[in-house]
């Protein structure tokens, strides 16, 4: 009988995605994990789902989130970067 390795599959996603996905806003860079730990699934399923603000401190962390909320975004630019995420790392995080 094959085990399964969770730890060679797990090797073999970080590779094909590498450990942080990022995106740029007004020349800043930010990064985001491929995958979340149990501990942020966790943290994430107590926001409300209308928590963008919890959602984002969550994902970027505190010293990014507060680089972040310096620049005037919209929701619909909150959206973009979801949206994108969620294609290119198979993490659906609902609507913005």
């Amino acid at each position: 009988m094959t085990r399964f390795d969770v730890n060679a599959a797990r090797a073999q996603r970080l590779e094909a995605l590498g450990r942080t996905w990022s995106f740029e806003l007004d020349g800043e860079s930010y990064t985001l994990p491929t995958e979340l730990t149990r501990t942020t699934a966790k943290a994430l399923r107590k926001l409300d789902d209308n928590d963008v603000d919890g959602l984002l401190r969550l994902l970027l962390g505190e010293k990014q989130f507060a680089r972040f909320e310096q620049h005037e975004i919209t929701m619909q630019d909150i959206a973009a970067i979801l949206e994108a995420y969620g294609k290119e790392t198979g993490l659906g995080l609902g609507e913005a």
